[in-house]
């Protein structure tokens, strides 16, 4: 078994930085047990948002687009780090949206909402300025597809 706070400690990093793994990835202790780095998920990812993160374990990157739940990288691995169960989400991941935002800064911009299919992102009017986008997270995957476009960065998936 890893121990991460080891290893991060030894990189100067005293606690590993919270990765988000794969869809239906097992819990992180019992995922990292499992988990061989063999990276035959990163290669089944269509959207190849599935990346070799710290320790050489696949984390994702939403950078690179979105995830569409394929289940695709699940299909492919083959130690089971990956396991879906019938009924199971993908995870509990949704996007926040910080303090950057152009239209808190008075700037119009639309461009998550118009990426996500969800309609999770919804853009409130307000008296005096650009209509500020709000998350609903009851209609959120935490698909990331929001992630990508925003022209600030101002979008994470937690």
């Amino acid at each position: 078994m890893v121990d991460l706070s080891r290893r991060g400690f030894f990189r100067g990093r005293p606690r590993p930085r919270a990765e988000i793994r794969p869809p239906w990835a097992l819990p992180e202790a019992e995922f990292i047990d499992h988990c061989t780095r063999c990276n035959d998920c990163l290669k089944a990812c269509p959207t190849g948002i599935l990346v070799s993160g710290d320790g050489g374990y696949p984390t994702v990157d939403f950078s690179q687009g979105e995830c569409t739940f394929c289940v695709d990288c699940v299909s492919s691995c083959q130690p089971k780090a990956l396991l879906r169960q019938p009924e199971q989400a993908a995870w509990t991941y949704k996007a926040t949206i910080g303090e950057d935002c152009l239209p808190r800064q008075g700037v119009e911009c639309r461009v998550c909402g118009d990426f996500c299919d969800a309609r999770a992102i919804r853009f409130a009017p307000r008296l005096g300025g650009s209509p500020l986008p709000e998350i609903d997270p009851e209609k959120c995957t935490g698909c990331g597809a929001c992630v990508a476009p925003c022209p600030v960065t101002a979008i994470s998936v937690r």
